[in-house]
């Protein structure tokens, strides 16, 4: 994005001529501002943010809290202000900026019919203007490459442990089938054995064991 042109040189001369502050907004964007005093001598003054319409009228926009938790934020639409009496500093907030925002403010205290000017605040919003915007082919291709390193190592190891885990368990079946298969043999093999007898026992029996060979 670019912003749109700032203020000429000759306002910005005159600002700083008349020490006037300036603060740049976008447009629907949010800025603040602070604006110092003497705490001793100006803590429980009423302190105020006001738009100067012309040289002599001030435009009343909010005012901070005086005796009740000064330090809470006192809203007015969008224009928002609290005040830190033991630091000393004012802080106006303004939201959601629009181009009739623009102007410029105060920050002043009233006490007993006298006006202090703390701060001379001239605000600019300015407007967002979008560049030419990229063909979309180059734009996904450029969202692609902008793909940290680190996810495609985490995805690397994802797929590793996953193909690790199944050797695993195919392994470990294999061992069980093979475990199962001796266990079945070796529970076989002793039956063969107590079916035929040893021919010690037949001639114990009275049986004489022959054997015919045929040439």
């Amino acid at each position: 994005k670019r912003l749109g042109s700032p203020l000429p040189p000759s306002l910005l001369a005159s600002c700083a001529a008349e020490n006037v502050t300036v603060v740049y907004g976008i447009e629907g964007g949010t800025i603040s501002v602070n604006c110092t005093y003497n705490p001793r001598q100006q803590r429980w003054r009423e302190k105020s943010w006001c738009k100067q319409i012309d040289e002599t009228k001030c435009q009343h926009v909010v005012s901070a809290r005086r005796f009740w938790l000064p330090f809470l934020k006192n809203r007015n639409g969008s224009t928002s202000i609290s005040d830190n009496v033991r630091e000393g500093v004012l802080t106006v907030t303004m939201k959601r900026l629009k181009k009739q925002d623009a102007g410029l403010y105060q920050c002043k205290t009233d006490y007993l019919g006298e006006t202090n000017t703390l701060r001379k605040v001239q605000v600019e919003v300015l407007t967002a203007v979008l560049e030419t915007q990229m063909p979309e082919e180059p734009s996904a291709v450029q969202s692609i490459s902008s793909i940290p390193p680190e996810a495609d190592f985490t995805v690397f190891y994802i797929i590793a442990g996953f193909l690790v885990t199944k050797f695993m368990v195919a392994v470990l079946i294999f061992v069980i089938g093979i475990s199962r298969k001796n266990r079945e043999t070796e529970e076989k093999n002793p039956n063969e054995h107590q079916v035929l007898p040893f021919a010690g026992d037949l001639a114990h029996d009275g049986i004489s064991p022959s054997w015919e060979s045929t040439a």
